[in-house]
């Protein structure tokens, strides 16, 4: 026991220099990490070499006690640090320490467009998560929006790979300057929650590596994550926790990934593969993600007893032990047995004012005629409707629930700064939160709450309607997908009924994905205001009032109909596939490369609201775009700049969006592609000049057929715009 106390008080760095003479290379954080994982690796059994690689409770991993290795902490997130568990099933704990500040969800932090608040959140996601101890944060999610079904898209970064690339590194970074390792999931091609255990996904090599993999690639080789989370579905046969091609030829292989890959829980199936395969943490087994291990035991998942029992058989090279154990090691070093990390907090102020600042800048303007926003001085008489005005948003979605300290609702802001007088009415209800099943509210209970609203909202100045969606199942929850584009429980009947008594309608919808909207035309307002965490209601209140000038940007299109999203156009087998006796769920990704945007463009099928868009409360002009050069050579760089001007009366925040277009190629490719984009702040009648760096790199696509990037010469456009289709300036310019 000496032995263990004294290895743990040199690996925290306690002792005075002269008392570490004799310390072992792995415990003197002096040495290169390098020297250190392999001198540690040398002393230990291949007994605690397999005990690294599979979970020992729902949320940790072994170390090794014998060595003073500490053991390793998870917690789910990305936007939040979630309530401690048991240790063996999935009932919370019920500590009294465990809540945290709810971040806005990812999508969220997405349509900011702002990567300076995407390190702002990364920061403080992470000092929280060091405060709770934990060595790994289970996120950023990274996958493409490719359907507005997804019940987990709230907690990704959209459909374009380039936005989720670029707000995903500085998250990275910052989270991991607190000593805590970012877990960049869902690895990869996990795009949908109905079938995900087992959905078998085939898609082209261009798709997969100008789409699905860019963020993937750039959290790695930019971000310098230190552990990647593999999905639950298959790609090419193969579950994606032991996809050969997945996890050695391309994360390692292709991008030199030199961190530890975990499993999704209850996601991995074969002990051969995830032996060879890449997997290096084993967690979850036998639970489908939810049960309870003890009818097995921890020592029978596949990387823990029938692993050790297959080297010593000889069946399995122990090397392969050796590189999980290796990369194991290397993520202990960064964060448990890391000295130099702070202390961190939890649900300071700071965090609570960045939290607002993150959800302030997230709240899209989609339309307005004039009506927004809400002078408090011009009105008193103010009915709420909807549900999402005091339902605690937090609460449901699966892995994404978190215990808040405090959670300020809608209701409560728009009380304080309207006055004690604002009605409310719920307008609809839902039902209580479940994992996989929902909740029948009795068709005379809506129909009531339904009347009551419409009535109310006859004697008001004006309406503000917070509907959309929520976490309960078979909305945004991770295990189920949407059953509809359109929203649920009578929505729709119910903004329809509430303009028609009221025009002065402002609806400020919450979800995390696009939605179909029957009553665009007639209501004045809209306003998106995704999940916004501890302070949605403070931000929303101030969005609507006109104290902060909404600056958000849609993250992914809102397609008219769900018909008109390139995944649903055909059929079954692109989405959610098609069962197939003896192979289970098939599904081919048959729109390819046009996804999002790069499908409505290039089939010239207008979207309800473009990706890129959104309004402000003031207006900005831009001006004639300008190139440094018209031509670019192999290692050339030309620079697009334009001068934008705010031309109304309020300060406020523009995103001036880069796109490129390639004239002509040897390949389909999109009408334009997002390239670069800027946050601008400007008082009235400010003027600043934006500029851009065009590389080669921009222009490339990537050949298949050769398995490689490819920028053909020829002539291409730089396309300056407020949104994929608000295009304001375009210049020519050639590459040789």
């Amino acid at each position: 026991m000496q032995k263990i106390i004294l290895s743990a008080v040199l690996a925290a760095g306690l002792l005075p220099v002269s008392a570490r003479a004799d310390l072992p290379v792995y415990l003197d954080r002096s040495k290169p990490i390098e020297e250190r994982v392999e001198d540690a690796l040398s002393r230990m059994t291949l007994e605690e070499k397999v005990a690294l690689c599979h979970a020992q409770s729902k949320f940790s991993s072994a170390g090794v006690r014998r060595l003073g290795i500490p053991e390793v902490w998870l917690s789910d997130g990305p936007h939040g640090v979630r309530a401690e568990f048991n240790w063996d099933n999935w009932d919370y704990a019920n500590w009294t320490n465990d809540s945290c500040t709810v971040f806005p969800a990812l999508t969220a932090l997405a349509a900011t467009w702002n990567p300076e608040l995407s390190a702002l959140y990364g920061k403080s996601v992470g000092e929280e998560a060091r405060y709770r101890e934990k060595d790994i944060l289970l996120g950023p999610g990274v996958n493409i929006s490719r359907t507005p079904l997804n019940g987990r898209n709230f907690e990704y970064m959209g459909e374009d790979p380039y936005l989720a690339g670029e707000m995903a590194v500085p998250y990275i970074q910052e989270l991991q300057k607190n000593g805590v390792a970012a877990c960049v999931k869902h690895f990869a091609l996990n795009n949908q929650e109905k079938w995900r255990d087992n959905v078998n996904v085939k898609v082209s090599d261009r798709a997969l590596y100008e789409i699905y993999l860019p963020a993937f690639k750039r959290a790695v080789q930019e971000g310098k994550a230190w552990s990647v989370m593999g999905a639950y579905n298959r790609v090419w046969d193969e579950h994606c926790c032991h996809n050969a091609r997945l996890l050695n030829d391309i994360l390692r292989g292709e991008w030199g990934f030199d961190g530890a890959v975990v499993s999704d829980w209850g996601a991995t199936h074969d002990t051969k593969q995830a032996a060879l395969n890449g997997l290096d943490i084993e967690m979850g087994s036998y639970t489908d993600g939810l049960a309870t291990e003890s009818m097995y035991g921890y020592d029978a998942f596949y990387l823990a007893t029938p692993y050790l029992e297959m080297i010593k058989r000889g069946e399995i090279p122990e090397s392969t032990v050796d590189d999980k154990a290796r990369n194991i090691l290397r993520l202990i070093f960064r964060t448990a047995m890391n000295t130099d990390k702070p202390f961190g907090s939890m649900t300071t102020p700071e965090h609570y004012a960045a939290a607002k600042q993150v959800a302030v800048e997230a709240i899209v303007l989609l339309k307005n005629n004039g009506l927004l926003p809400l002078d408090p001085a011009k009105y008193d008489n103010v009915l709420v409707v909807g549900e999402n005005a005091v339902r605690i948003l937090s609460d449901g979605g699966g892995s994404s629930e978190l215990k808040a300290k405090d959670m300020f609702t809608p209701l409560e802001a728009i009380r304080e700064t309207y006055g004690n007088g604002v009605k409310f009415a719920e307008g609809y209800r839902t039902g209580r939160p479940f994992f996989g099943w929902e909740e029948i509210i009795p068709d005379e209970i809506l129909d009531s709450l339904h009347n009551e609203a419409v009535e109310l909202a006859k004697k008001a100045d004006v309406v503000i309607y917070i509907g959309g969606l929520n976490k309960n199942g078979f909305q945004e929850c991770e295990s189920t997908d949407r059953r509809e584009y359109n929203l649920p429980w009578n929505q729709d009947k119910l903004i329809e009924d509430l303009v028609a008594v009221n025009p002065n309608l402002v609806v400020a919808n919450i979800s995390g994905n696009a939605y179909a909207m029957p009553w665009v035309d007639k209501v004045p307002a809209i306003l998106q205001s995704w999940y916004l965490g501890t302070m949605i209601g403070p931000s929303m209140a101030d969005v609507i009032s006109g104290k902060a000038n909404p600056s958000g940007k849609l993250p992914f299109s809102f397609p008219k109909r769900l018909e008109d999203n390139g995944a649903h156009h055909f059929g079954e087998i692109s989405y959610p596939g098609i069962e197939i006796p003896g192979k289970g769920p098939q599904q081919e990704y048959l729109e390819d490369i046009f996804v999002g945007y790069r499908w409505h463009d290039t089939k010239k099928i207008p979207a309800l609201f473009p990706f890129g868009h959104g309004l402000s409360y003031t207006t900005f002009k831009y001006g004639k775009a300008a190139l440094s050069s018209k031509e670019m050579s192999d290692n050339g760089t030309i620079t697009v700049t334009v001068p934008v001007i705010n031309t109304g009366d309020v300060d406020g925040k523009e995103t001036v969006q880069l796109y490129i277009q390639d004239e002509k190629s040897s390949l389909p490719r999109p009408v334009k592609e997002l390239k670069g984009f800027r946050k601008i702040h400007l008082a009235p009648g400010q003027t600043t000049e934006v500029s851009f760096s065009i590389t080669p790199d921009d222009l490339k696509f990537f050949d298949d057929s050769k398995h490689e990037w490819i920028a053909e010469p020829g002539k291409f456009k730089a396309m300056i715009g407020a949104s994929s289709t608000d295009i304001r300036s375009t210049v020519r310019f050639s590459y040789k």
